[in-house]
């Protein structure tokens, strides 16, 4: 071998690139789509709870979202299952949402120390 590459080296090497490149490509795809999907259920998730909750309960929600993101994401699904089931007449305002919010927090644990 002198060293250069081949007509059929390199036509072998841009077959592979091109099949990366192809790859790429695809995987991109997926992801835009994913991430349209997710778009689009936020926003079903969102004209839902504005169709379900009241001004003072829709802040009240984004308050504790701001201060336990995972807690205020629980209680957006727990509102979202049972608005789709129809277990929710009329809109959730900041009483009942108040209630809610006292309903789905976790126990607190307490711990008592004894000293001797």
């Amino acid at each position: 071998m002198s060293g250069t590459p081949s007509d059929d080296d390199i036509e072998e090497l841009r077959k592979q690139k091109m099949e990366e490149l192809q790859n790429r490509a695809e995987n991109q795809g997926n992801e835009q789509a994913q991430e349209a999907a997710q778009q689009q259920a936020d926003a079903q998730k969102q004209a839902l709870l504005r169709q379900h909750l009241t001004d003072d309960a829709r802040k009240r929600l984004n308050t504790v979202k701001m201060s336990k993101e995972q807690f205020g994401e629980q209680v957006e699904r727990q509102v979202v299952a049972l608005a789709q089931s129809g277990r929710i007449q009329g809109k959730i305002d900041d009483e009942k949402m108040k209630q809610l919010l006292k309903e789905l927090q976790p126990e607190k644990k307490s711990f008592d120390i004894k000293r001797r």
